[in-house]
Order: C-alpha cells, then structure tokens, then sequence
C-alpha cells in the first residue's frame, strides 16, 4: 500500500526547468478502452485541483473533436461555474437526477467550446447526500442516469465531491474508470491509500470493473525539488498510469475559474494550457470519434 505521505522536508532549492513531458518515461502503454469512457474524478483529499483536473481536461477533449460531458457532483457547483454556468437558480439540476431520478439530458448545459457540456449542480445537492440514507437502491442513482446518455458523448467527467459520501460512492459506482490528480507538494499522497480501498470496496461490491487509471501530477513547481521527489515516487508506485505531462502550479489556471472559462480558452498559450491538452492527448490516445 502507499505509504501515507513523502516524510522529508520541503526544499526551496532551486531544480533545473523541467518540461511537461517525462522523457524518461518511454514505456509502450496498452491500447484505451473503447469509447465511450467515463471517469469518476476523485480525491479524498481537498484543495489537489480536482476540479481544475475535470474543467480543463473536459475542454481539451471536447477541443479534439470528442463529445464530453461534465457532470458536477459536488454541492459546491465549482465545476458549474468554472465552465461558466451559474449553479444559482437552475430549475434542473443533478440534485433532480439523483433525488427525483430526473433524465439527465433534462439537465445539460452547452458550454462555451464546442462538443462540451455541463450537467450542473446545486446548493441542493448538499441536503442529497443525508436524503440518500433511506432511498432504495441510493448507490446506483446515478449508473441509471448516465446509462440512458452514454450513447450520446466519448467521454464523460464526473466532478466527485473530496469526502467518501453517498455522493461520491454514486460517481464511483457509475464510472468505468478513475481518474486522480495528485498534487507536487508536502504530504501528496496522503489519502491515496484510502482512495485505493474505497475503489476496491466498490469494485467488490457494486461495480466490477472499475480502476483507477490515470493520474495526473498537478501543482508541478520546477523551482523546488520536492515536485521532482513526489512525481518520481509517484511514477515509481503507478507506473503507465501516470500521465508523462505535468500541469505546473500557475497563476493563470487560478485565475480561469472566476471568469467562467477552462485554461484553454482564458490563456490559450499559457503552460497550464499546453499542459492540460497534453495529458488530454494520453487521455484518448489512440481513440476513434464515434459517428452518429
């Protein structure tokens, strides 16, 4: 199991520039899934760009021509509003779909960049997670949903909320894969090792065939060698399903969400940009667009 975090000290000693791209990582990595996939986002630990992960490389893929839909799963609608869809207000929103089984496609919302699409969440979303206790079959609420839309995108983002609720057992028990963002800092893998239980607690109990599959290295300092101590580790306990890219820690992809808009359409050229369409490149490598 991994261990619970790095236990040396952080270092502000200046590292050499690192591009994006690992060239040491030249491993030949099997063929993807076949479309359509959907990925289950999660952490179990907050603030490590989860939602910054699903945003920007939800609109990356939807910038490669693929459909894809966001669904925000957490009460705090950040995935909402940094596509730019303002969670307040909404008539229809997943707290319907998973609370009064609602079609999702009643609840999708176009974003800005073409073959993207948001199905937003709600302050209700908050009270779903306690209305869920008693609601029969409360697990797979939201399997039953996506599984009437699947035909309709390749790829799917599920936006899970950082704690191990009701909430975020839906999104694992609806997806096919997991997708986690770990970030270069201080105590990096704390949490991992229970994400990794829980994803296995789901895979046994509810849904068979999900694993974790991608992880992306987020918050990357080249300045500091603790970013290059956590991504070696990080490689070294996960191997091909580390993304070669890294998405460096940077201003601009700070600032992106509050103006309603992914990296790549805020500060098209910027690092964070050209890091997020690169680890969406992994994401679908090697995968065909569907005709409909």
């Amino acid at each position: 199991m991994v261990n619970a975090a790095m236990t040396h000290v952080p270092t502000t000693e200046a590292a050499p520039e690192s591009t994006n791209v690992d060239p040491s990582v030249t491993a030949e990595r099997p063929p993807p899934p076949p479309l359509p996939r959907v990925f289950a986002v999660a952490n179990q630990k907050g603030g490590v760009g989860k939602t910054t992960t699903t945003i920007n490389v939800g609109a990356c893929l939807a910038e490669l021509g693929y459909r894809t839909l966001v669904i925000d799963l957490d009460p705090q609608g950040n995935a909402s509003t940094g596509l730019g869809v303002d969670h307040r207000g909404l008539e229809t929103s997943m707290y319907h779909v998973i609370m009064h089984e609602t079609p999702l496609e009643n609840c999708v919302e176009p974003a800005s960049i073409k073959n993207l699409f948001v199905a937003p969440a709600s302050l209700e979303l908050a009270g779903a997670e306690i209305e869920l206790v008693a609601a029969f079959s409360r697990e797979l609420r939201l399997r039953r949903a996506i599984d009437a839309v699947l035909d309709d995108y390749d790829y799917i983002l599920i936006d899970c909320p950082p704690s191990l609720g009701l909430l975020t057992v839906n999104g694992l028990a609806a997806a096919r894969e997991v997708m986690v963002p770990i970030q270069c800092e201080y105590y990096a893998l704390e949490g991992l090792g229970q994400l990794l239980r829980n994803v296995d607690l789901v895979r046994r109990s509810l849904n068979p065939t999900l694993e974790v599959s991608v992880i992306v290295c987020v918050m990357y300092d080249a300045r500091t060698k603790l970013s290059d101590q956590v991504v070696s580790e990080v490689r070294e306990h996960f191997g091909d399903k580390v993304c070669r890219a890294v998405v460096p820690r940077t201003v601009r992809l700070s600032e992106a969400p509050s103006f309603g808009q992914p990296i790549i359409t805020f500060d098209p050229s910027s690092r964070g940009a050209i890091a997020y369409r690169d680890v969406a490149k992994e994401v679908s490598r090697g995968a065909t667009r569907r005709t409909r």
